[in-house]
């Protein structure tokens, strides 16, 4: 009798135990699989979250880099250029900030550099003609400009309107003209030729006007100041 107890209580206390580590072996089984599945869910979000933080980053980079660049280039080709851009006004309406708020024969007004050529256009009657033009380019005489014609024969042009009217608009082209687009033959609102030849920031007009101080811009026109009155032909 004791001895079947005895075997009864061994087969009992190792089925238990059996069962214990069979508990034990499944759990960490069931933790592993679950720590395996956690790891691989959270993997490709992970990477994908981050490639897309990089590509947003170089993207954000690149877009900063070429507004700066267009930005750069922009300002740039607004310039203007020449030795007698000195001669400008640093501020105020006649500056060259100034001059983008006025149509062009406003804008000339109130830049002593232009006083001649603006008591012309007063008696010509062309002052409306041309703060009226929508994109023209303007080849304007600077005050030594006039200097150079012989007090006899300018007074003689400035006594006759049509005879002035059709000196001045010899000086005006259809089309706002970039300074790339500058050299070549263009006709004027007179009917007359004007030729350019030159690149960069040197021109000459009619083999003869040198531009002093170019590509300067108003409301309604880009003008390039000259030193020489344009004859026409």
């Amino acid at each position: 009798m004791k001895t079947r107890l005895a075997a009864s209580a061994l087969v009992l206390t190792t089925s238990l135990g059996l069962a214990a580590c069979g508990s034990s072996s499944d759990s960490n089984a069931g933790g592993s699989a679950s720590d395996t599945s956690s790891s691989s869910s959270m993997t490709p979000s992970d990477s994908s979250s981050s490639m897309s933080s990089d590509s947003s980053s170089s993207t954000s980079s690149d877009s900063s880099s070429m507004t700066s660049s267009d930005t750069s280039m922009g300002s740039a080709s607004t310039k203007p250029f020449g030795a007698g851009c000195a001669a400008v006004p640093k501020d105020g309406k006649g500056s060259f900030s100034g001059m983008t708020q006025d149509p062009v024969a406003t804008a000339a007004s109130n830049n002593p550099v232009l006083s001649t050529l603006v008591t012309a256009v007063k008696k010509a009657g062309l002052v409306d003609t041309l703060n009226n033009s929508k994109d023209i380019t303007v080849f304007a005489p600077a005050n030594p400009a006039f200097d150079k014609i012989p007090a006899a024969d300018l007074n003689k042009v400035l006594a006759d309107k049509p005879a002035l009217t059709k000196l001045l608009t010899g000086h005006v082209v259809q089309g706002r003209l970039t300074p790339a687009q500058l050299a070549g033959t263009h006709k004027s609102l007179a009917g007359t030729t004007i030729n350019v030849t030159g690149s960069g920031e040197t021109f000459k007009v009619d083999g003869k006007a040198s531009v002093i101080c170019g590509n300067v811009q108003t409301a309604n026109a880009t003008v390039y100041i000259i030193d020489t009155v344009l004859m026409g032909k």
